[in-house]
């Protein structure tokens, strides 16, 4: 039996190194179709009307990558908009909003024989809010969320599932903050600062 073990345990090793790692060189291109979980870290957010807590959402994400040398690219992020509930602290619910993130990143593939690539990166995201509304004790109530600008870093794992596909799994947080007004009145910043957590399929053209 444990000869029987060892012979499958092998053999597995093997089929998963035949798998080709997913080269990158200088020109190619890839597109990235997944999905993506925006989750606020937005602890810090006290405001004049008290603290603020932004919920968590997942939407299907788009990438695109060009390669500037070999192993090094540059990204695009965009996705479906995300929606999320403002909750005040001890209060509940009190506006919705969406928002638009693309983000633009300089990354970096480490070179690797097995079927599994790292890459790490660093780039700036803006985030574009709309459809701000208050709900709640707040219903009626003109809300805003000024638009954002801020850093990006990226760090993921690819792994080869054939010689221009792979599954990626990856990570991101974004520096977002924004100033809120109520009833056109301002009642300070709130830090959204998200990790971006997400899973897609990559293809090299």
């Amino acid at each position: 039996m444990t000869n029987k073990l060892t012979t499958l345990t092998l053999a597995a090793l093997l089929g998963t190194a035949a798998v080709p790692a997913m080269a990158q060189s200088k020109g190619d291109f890839t597109l990235g179709f997944g999905v993506h979980s925006v989750t606020p870290d937005s602890s810090d957010s006290v405001t004049a009307v008290g603290r603020i807590d932004v919920d968590a959402n997942i939407r299907p994400t788009l990438t695109a990558e060009y390669f500037l040398a070999d192993n090094l690219g540059v990204e695009l992020l965009v996705a479906w908009p995300f929606e999320h509930d403002i909750n005040l602290v001890g209060t509940g619910e009190v506006a919705k909003t969406k928002h638009l993130p693309p983000t633009l990143s300089l990354q970096y593939h480490f070179a690797n024989r097995s079927s599994f690539t790292p890459f790490v990166g660093a780039g700036v995201n803006y985030t574009y809010f709309f459809d701000d509304r208050g709900v709640g004790p707040l219903a009626g109530t003109a809300v805003d969320l000024d638009n954002s600008w801020g850093f990006a870093l990226h760090a993921g794992l690819d792994y080869a599932i054939s010689e221009r596909g792979s599954l990626r799994v990856d990570m991101r947080y974004i520096d977002i903050e924004t100033d809120v007004k109520i009833g056109g009145a301002p009642v300070g910043k709130v830090k959204i600062d998200p990790w971006v957590f997400g899973v897609a399929y990559v293809h090299k053209f």
